[in-house]
């Protein structure tokens, strides 16, 4: 691990003056991912500034018809959560299967979202329901959040400070994950709201992606036997030592399909 300087701010404000005033400065929130990194040298920030303490960034909260979460809101906190589980249990579902213990226990869901890590389970969450990314410079759209490999539409200073989901019908969140890491090899999240079917897929490309013509079939008839036929092009998906890019469209078909059959339980 290479030498760096360590802050911890009270506010967003000092957080984001810190980010901005150092050269090669990288926050940190619960730092599941930047710490193996550091480790292992493979970054070199100047400065890490340590989000822990900004009370403000924390917490869960229903307003209308939204499920509003802070950005240092710990994978457990959502699990655990009787909002979360009364207004999208499929949600807190899928928190409560992130990592192990040790990582629900540390890891933040809007670390994870800034990351965008290509197996990370909640890139796919926000897709699915069409949640809204607040910053502390203004708000994304779903959509066009997630731009590519580890790649987000954030910029410079600009950190996460809460998402919000919408209500959903029916939804379900089906992932199988690597046995060691835990991580989505492929995982399906299916969403019925009332803006209509989303379908987002997680672990099997680059990035978070949706599927058009499975939300095509489900907003016509919302049972798996509607997308039994369709299949997905391993073009451009991750082929690896875990499983090649065919397997991994196979797995999208029969994951999608699973999580149809669990939002209609």
């Amino acid at each position: 691990m290479y030498d760096f300087a360590y802050h911890r701010p009270k506010s967003v404000a000092d957080a984001v003056a810190l980010l901005k005033g150092k050269e090669e400065a990288r926050p940190m929130s619960g730092g599941m991912t930047l710490i193996p990194t550091l480790k292992q040298r493979l970054a070199r920030p100047s400065d890490i500034v340590d989000l822990g303490a900004i009370k403000e960034l924390a917490g869960i909260k229903v307003e209308g018809n939204n499920v509003v979460i802070g950005g240092m809101t710990r994978h457990y906190d959502v699990a655990s959560s009787a909002d979360v589980k009364a207004q999208i249990p499929a949600l807190a579902a899928l928190a409560g299967h992130i990592g192990d213990p040790a990582v629900r226990n540390r890891g933040t869901m809007g670390g994870s979202v800034a990351n965008n890590d290509p197996a990370a389970d909640y890139p796919a969450a926000v897709v699915a329901l069409n949640a809204t990314i607040t910053t502390n410079t203004g708000k994304h759209a779903a959509d066009a959040f997630f731009k590519g490999l580890f790649e987000t539409a954030l910029s410079e200073g600009e950190l996460i400070t809460s998402i919000s989901f919408p209500k959903a019908e029916n939804a379900a969140y089906v992932k199988f994950p690597n046995p060691a890491s835990r991580y989505a090899m492929v995982g399906v999240f299916v969403a019925k709201t009332a803006g209509g079917v989303r379908v987002a897929v997680t672990g099997a490309g680059p990035c978070v992606f949706r599927v058009k013509a499975m939300e095509d079939a489900l907003a016509k008839n919302f049972t798996s036997a509607a997308i039994k036929d369709i299949k997905i092009p391993a073009d451009d998906l991750n082929s690896d030592i875990h499983g090649s890019a065919e397997y991994r469209a196979h797995l999208v078909g029969v994951m999608a399909r699973r999580a149809v059959d669990a939002a209609n339980k």
